[in-house]
């Protein structure tokens, strides 16, 4: 059977090609960005083992358990370029792990029997899971600095359109007035949220894997923390206070959080599609020529970036109810939830470093368009306004029945096509309360809009304090 499946990767004829739009030469850069496909690379994966095994040869030999001319000869061999990957790949299928046919090797490249004390007291699953947390640690470098600049991009837009008047939507209808500024300072509030989650998140995450067959350090007798210790040290990483074998809580709470960070983005994304619309056209994507042109409609400029942030975002959220899945382990050691991570670890970091860097580019880009904004406010004839003027009327006359007497005002709005203000006036009720000038303030959009530069300003002092 082993064979079989070996066999089967040469049958199909021609150079092997990638199968997944993450490692597509097509959709490639749509997806997934060429410095995260590095991190979860194959070549770096394995290298990361290697540096567990030269780590862990440091450790032991600086506490006496392990000679040192043998970690220092294994230490010459913890390198890539001296393994062959396609024998390495044979008998890792035949295994159905990588780290011991990386051992093999690794064992066969020391000199005289040096490399025995390779692998010495450890599992092949403290291996890859620290591995893993090496990987996500770079990882989380290039997450970092994409979230960066998006928070800038989104904290020049509200700085640039805190006054910008905007029609608020509710339900896709026009609401209230509010800003582009506070539109933007909500998002980036939200950057800053996420910033402040992953801050508490990487000391829980960033924790080695090192405990031996079922946790316990069994093999390294009394010597086994004081080796964890060591070794963690020599990676520059967190000592667990348990072995997490079979305890996922971690990778799974950095999926949740790659979901609730992508998520933020798809919302951006369906906001700038929403508001690229023909009829609306208030914002539009970054111009790049020949992007989101259509084969047959030469007019057509389509939401191209805000679209494939919407594809791949719902595709993360998939993956993080996957590593939720993995948590479910039996036992000491798992016998298949495990695998899980091994698919969706690598992909679920892909596909947000493509949303990221779609966000970031939309963020920093976005055209904003404040004459169409306002002209979008007056394709009501004042009805945006029909709330400021239902208040200032319930001091007077009761909010209950100011609120059903401009809802008749509105309605002959609607029916007549005449403005608000101009059937404000006519209204005698309404006149003994407002008298022309009044009425004039409270429909014109740019009076209601609350409190919302000062949320922006608290806002934009946050994300400062925080750079």
């Amino acid at each position: 059977m082993i064979d079989t499946i070996i066999a089967a990767s040469h049958t199909c004829k021609g150079p092997a090609m990638p199968a997944s739009a993450i490692d597509s030469t097509i959709f490639r850069a749509m997806f997934a960005t060429e410095p995260m496909r590095r991190v979860f690379s194959d070549g770096n994966r394995i290298q990361k083992y290697l540096d567990f095994e030269a780590a862990l040869a440091r450790a032991e030999a600086r506490l006496g358990i392990i000679p040192r001319d043998a970690a220092e000869e294994i230490g010459r061999h913890c390198d890539l370029g001296q393994f062959d990957m396609a024998a390495l790949v044979a008998e890792t299928v035949a295994i159905g792990v990588p780290v011991q046919p990386v051992v093999n090797q690794l064992v066969r490249l020391c000199r005289d029997g040096l490399g025995e004390w390779c692998h010495f007291g450890a599992t092949t699953q403290d291996v890859m899971d620290t591995a893993t947390i090496l990987q996500i640690r770079e990882a989380l470098a290039l997450i970092e600095a994409d979230m960066a600049g998006i928070a800038d991009g989104l904290a020049r837009l509200a700085r640039a359109h805190r006054d910008t008047v905007m029609a608020g939507r509710s339900y896709l209808q026009q609401a209230i007035p509010t800003t582009f500024g506070h539109k933007a300072a909500g998002l980036l509030a939200a950057f800053i949220r996420h910033r402040q989650r992953l801050a508490e998140i990487k000391p829980r995450l960033l924790v080695g894997q090192f405990g031996g067959a079922v946790g316990t350090l069994a093999s390294l007798g009394d010597r086994g923390l004081a080796v964890q210790s060591a070794l963690m040290q020599e990676l520059a990483l967190g000592v667990p206070d348990m072995s997490w074998h079979s305890a996922r809580d971690r990778i799974a709470e950095i999926g949740a959080f790659l979901g609730l960070l992508t998520a933020t983005c798809a919302k951006l994304a369906l906001d700038v599609k929403l508001l690229m619309q023909t009829e609306v056209e208030e914002v539009s994507e970054p111009s790049v020529p020949g992007r989101g042109t259509s084969s047959t409609m030469p007019q057509k400029r389509n939401p191209v970036i805000s679209a494939l942030i919407g594809a791949a975002a719902p595709l993360v959220r998939q993956h993080a109810g996957a590593l939720l899945e993995a948590m479910v382990e039996d036992h000491e050691r798992a016998s298949g939830a495990w695998q899980i991570e091994w698919v969706a670890v690598p992909e679920i970091f892909c596909l947000s470093a493509g949303v990221l860097a779609h966000t970031r580019l939309l963020a920093q880009g976005l055209s904003v368009d404040p004459a169409r904004m306002r002209a979008n406010l007056d394709l009501t004839r004042g009805l945006v306004t029909a709330e400021a003027v239902t208040m200032a009327l319930a001091g007077e006359i009761g909010r209950h029945h100011a609120h059903h007497l401009v809802a008749d005002i509105s309605r002959q709005v609607a029916a007549t096509g005449r403005p608000l203000a101009d059937l404000l006036a006519e209204n005698d009720e309404v006149a003994r309360c407002l008298d022309r000038p009044a009425i004039a303030r409270l429909t014109d959009p740019a009076n209601y809009i609350g409190a919302a530069g000062d949320m922006i300003d608290r806002v934009l002092a946050l994300y400062e304090a925080g750079t």
